[in-house]
């Protein structure tokens, strides 16, 4: 199975899902980057529960990008039409907040990263 996320960006994640829940208008950066080489799907993820499951901006190339919940565990047994996983951008930096990027893939109609 792949590895999407690093354990040092889990740990990562981790901190800031127990951040939102006690810290009010907590903004964390994106911690990783996930995406479909084929498919045009995206997520930009900044929080962590135990459970596996993230919260992030995902964009499913649909024209539509949300923030919104989803589970690492089904992410890593996605594949797409040519049988490719999911990837992590290893060379992604953010460079602000989430409702920043929230913003602008409002704007364009997809997140750009």
């Amino acid at each position: 199975m792949t590895k999407l996320i690093s354990d040092e960006q889990r740990t990562q994640l981790l901190a800031n899902g127990r951040l939102s829940m006690t810290t009010e208008g907590f903004d964390p950066a994106p911690v990783v980057k996930l995406f479909t080489p084929n498919a045009g799907a995206t997520w930009l993820l900044t929080e962590l529960d135990p459970g596996d499951i993230a919260f992030g901006l995902c964009d499913l190339g649909q024209g539509f990008p949300e923030l919104g919940y989803v589970s690492l565990e089904e992410l890593e047994g996605l594949r797409g039409k040519w049988g490719l996983p999911i990837e992590r951008d290893f060379h992604f930096v953010a460079d602000k907040p989430l409702s920043g990027y929230a913003r602008e893939a409002r704007l364009a109609g997809r997140i750009m990263a």
